[in-house]
């Protein structure tokens, strides 16, 4: 795990973990401060100390290859963990430098030296500067906060709320510049991939443009050079738009603080001072703890934490609540107090200070105390739409027109989908389309409406939809193969989850795949390359439903799955995922042999109706059966899986079963009695009414779905198309076969013909 994202709702809460979020942040860019200065030293050693190159090169090669970006979040993309080995790439290619005593080093200034030393005055600077001005906030807050609690609630009413206002003005700057300093420590995390990179890849384009005899090495540099351009470039935008997201969160978070409040559906966190009575004379003192209430099972967890003793947790003490009542002002000389009474010692009463009376409010709500002004309402967030966009046939109608639209008249331009349109007319066109009096007006000839104000208008009914195209529901086993496993298993299991995706769903986005990769095909003129196309649509067709930073780390990821489904558009929409799998063989038909081993065996227990088909059936080979397999899957590319005719897999032969009836042995008479009463070729009453042959009482079944036609060739077997779904699916005691049922009539099917729902 690398660094953890600082949340902005954390700002508010400043949490004990918070900050140490914070410092590992803050040791972060000290590393990366220091690295930039030994760097920067490095570099004057070679150009000023010639008599010394070899030495100053080695350290300079070393320095490079020891130092290793920390990222946020639990994953990087591919890009990501190119620029973290370029360091050692570069590093290898000083070393084969040194080995040859064929290095020259000119003119570096300008192409390493104050890149980097203006990045790390402006942003290491920036943030170095941020970082005290949080710590004098920091301490100016928490002051004050304390010397209005101790206030007397006896002084005079404009008094109190003269000392409140001053207050509260002071924690809405304290908030304001920790949402600023959280902000500019995660962009200087994001940033420095690239704007350290970059100079040390313009100074290695210098060393080889003055390497005489480097010509050869400097030609295979070349091809890692642009690679490591384009990975580059694609972080940058991915950082562009991350970071866009990520004001759009703090604008939010900032607007509406109090409805990021609650972190939690199951506990509730915060400050609260703890009154801690001491024997006479000493009387009582109130220590700052930080609190967690978890309300299923009515534990207090409070923990000491002083934000002016460097930030030192002390240990944590867990109470269980019986009571919380309001204590007013009456009892005790101070404001928003509570008493707590604790089962742990009964006849104990624990007296808590919230910090203010919206907290006082809170923390009432929260623990179920009785607040005679009334209950803390929390609220929730949600995202007002201003269009009621549907994924219906008026919504396909208008994706086919607006795509016909763009193909015919704007295939061409320049920065298709990312030059945006107007705002008031991207909304007008989008309530005409989606309304079903006027949505007949064909965009492709129509001259009234340009390009961009289409493609914004596509962009914005598909972001408008109330579930992602891509659904919530499969938004994480979207991302899980993306951050890992070779090209080969991500294309497999992104292939398996679009066919899990709802049939409407699955055809629109379809039809933008195809159209976005004939978008790509003309990339030499609108410069819309699938990477390109990727960052735009990764946002627009799938998200989580939590609004965090942390999800918003994940916008890169988002970006790769688009750029799959682009790239194998024909591949993932037009094949059923498993058709092509391997190790989707045939059962062969069963020999005398076979049935003879199968005689001997002990009857074994079986019920088709409640026996679980994941402990009774043979793990399925195909890819799909599961997302997190899929995303582990071969490397062997789906393609090369499939058969070489085409054609479904050869049926198992349950002739044997049958011919069985002509033996002498009463278990297999039995298992033909029991496969047969559950296909439906023969029924046994029972005193029971409901047990079959075994006396196991019946239950529900699983569903399955075709994937290949099937003709029957035995009046106990079931005929069916493609897509026939079955229900009641349970294993037969002929092996190969599944039982169920098709439109009333119960019979045999293959097992490999059908796919499990």
């Amino acid at each position: 795990m690398g660094l953890h994202p600082l949340e902005f709702s954390e700002c508010y809460l400043d949490s004990p973990v918070f900050r140490e979020k914070i410092k590992a942040h803050e040791a972060e860019l000290d590393k990366t401060n220091r690295f930039i200065k030994e760097l920067y030293k490095d570099g004057k050693n070679l150009i000023n100390a010639t008599k010394q190159l070899a030495l100053a090169q080695r350290k300079f090669a070393q320095s490079l290859g020891e130092f290793q970006f920390e990222y946020i979040g639990d994953a990087k993309t591919d890009d990501e963990r190119c620029i973290d080995e370029s360091l050692q790439e570069f590093s290898n290619f000083l070393k084969n430098l040194e080995d040859q005593r064929e290095l020259m080093m000119r003119n570096i200034t300008e192409t390493l030296m104050k890149p980097l030393e203006k990045f790390r005055k402006e942003q290491l600077g920036s943030a170095k500067a941020e970082r005290k001005k949080y710590e004098k906030e920091t301490e100016k807050y928490y002051s004050s906060l304390e010397k209005l609690l101790n206030m007397s609630a006896k002084k005079k009413e404009p008094q109190l709320q003269e000392a409140d206002s001053q207050v509260e003005t002071i924690r809405q700057h304290f908030q304001e510049e920790s949402l600023d300093y959280v902000c500019k420590l995660q962009e200087i995390q994001e940033r420095k991939k690239f704007d350290c990179v970059e100079p040390m890849l313009a100074f290695f384009q210098t060393v080889f443009t003055f390497y005489h005899q480097g010509f050869e090495l400097a030609n295979d540099f070349n091809h890692y050079k642009k690679a490591l351009q384009i990975n580059i470039q694609n972080t940058r935008s991915r950082f562009e738009g991350t970071r866009v997201e990520v004001f759009e969160l703090m604008k939010r978070i900032r607007e509406v603080p109090q409805e990021y409040r609650q972190t939690s559906p199951i506990s509730s966190e915060g400050y609260l001072y703890v009154q801690e009575k001491r024997p006479p004379p000493f009387g009582s003192s109130w220590v700052k703890r930080y609190c967690t209430f978890v309300k299923e099972q009515k534990i207090l967890h409070m923990v000491t934490f002083d934000h002016r003793s460097g930030g030192k947790m002390g240990e944590t003490e867990s109470v269980t609540l019986k009571s919380c009542v309001r204590k007013t002002t009456d009892m005790l000389d101070r404001r928003f107090c509570l008493d707590i009474e604790i089962t742990d010692r009964p006849g104990t009463v624990l007296t808590v200070q919230s910090l203010s009376e919206d907290d006082h409010k809170f923390w009432i709500h929260a623990m179920g105390g009785k607040e005679p002004a009334g209950q803390y309402l929390g609220k929730t967030y949600s995202k007002e739409r201003g269009i009621d966009a549907q994924l219906d046939d008026v919504g396909l109608s208008f994706v086919k027109n607006a795509i016909n639209a763009i193909e015919t008249r704007g295939i061409n331009d320049q920065g298709l989908y990312r030059v945006v349109g107007v705002s008031s007319k991207v909304q007008k066109l989008l309530s005409l389309m989606i309304d079903e009096k006027s949505n007949d007006v064909d965009l492709s000839t129509c001259e009234d409406w340009d390009v961009k104000t289409i493609t914004s208008t596509l962009k914005l009914y598909l972001r408008s939809l109330p579930e992602p195209l891509m659904t919530y529901g499969l938004y994480k086993d979207f991302i899980a193969p993306a951050k890992g496993g070779s090209p080969e298993s991500r294309s497999q299991a992104i292939h398996c989850l679009v066919h899990k995706l709802p049939e409407k769903n699955r055809l629109v986005l379809g039809l933008l795949m195809k159209h976005l990769a004939t978008v790509a095909a003309h990339s030499k003129l609108n410069l819309m390359t699938v990477a390109n196309l990727g960052v735009v649509f990764g946002p627009t067709l799938m998200r989580p439903q939590e609004d965090t930073v942390a999800a918003i780390m994940d916008l890169k990821f988002q970006n790769i799955v688009v750029e799959i489904l682009i790239e194998q558009h024909e591949k993932i929409f037009g094949d059923v995922p498993g058709a092509s799998s391997p190790g989707l063989s045939a059962p062969t038909r069963q020999s005398k042999k076979l049935l003879s081993v199968r005689q001997n065996r002990p009857l074994a227990v079986y019920n088709p109706k409640t026996v679980d088909l994941q402990t009774v059936l043979p793990t399925s080979p195909d890819v799909c059966s599961n997302s997190d397999e899929a995303s582990l899957g071969s490397n062997e590319s789906v393609s090369s899986q499939s058969t070489a005719s085409g054609t479904p897999p050869e049926k198992a032969n349950h002739a044997p079963l049958l011919a069985s009836l002509s033996t002498d042995s009463p278990g297999a008479c039995i298992a033909v009695a029991a496969s047969w009463l559950n296909s439906g070729a023969l029924t046994k009453a029972s005193s029971d009414g409901d047990k079959t042959v075994d006396g196991v009482t019946g239950g529900g079944g699983k569903r399955a779905m075709a994937v290949y036609p099937c003709e029957a060739e035995h009046e106990s077997e079931l005929s069916f198309q493609v897509g026939a779904i079955f229900s009641a699916v349970a294993p037969s005691r002929e092996p190969g076969w599944l039982e169920g049922e098709l439109e009333g009539k119960k019979g045999l099917i293959p097992e490999n013909y059908v796919e499990m729902l």
